[in-house]
């Protein structure tokens, strides 16, 4: 399993790394990234591409 954070659509709203901290974080440069394993973290990984307003996140199995 595998997230992706498409960084042009990314609005760093936080609201991935609010669902799902293990795996997300805004970083220095307001935007998300991954920082953990997903595969730890599956249902709060999906649960967190769900929830972005702008559907920047991406899993993959």
């Amino acid at each position: 399993m595998k997230a992706f954070v498409k960084k042009d659509d990314c609005i760093g709203c936080g609201m991935c790394a609010d669902v799902c901290p293990e795996v997300f974080e805004i970083g220095s440069d307001g935007f998300s990234s991954v920082v953990g394993n997903p595969e730890n973290f599956p249902d709060k990984t999906y649960e967190a591409a769900e929830v972005c307003p702008v559907n920047a996140i991406e899993v993959e199995q």
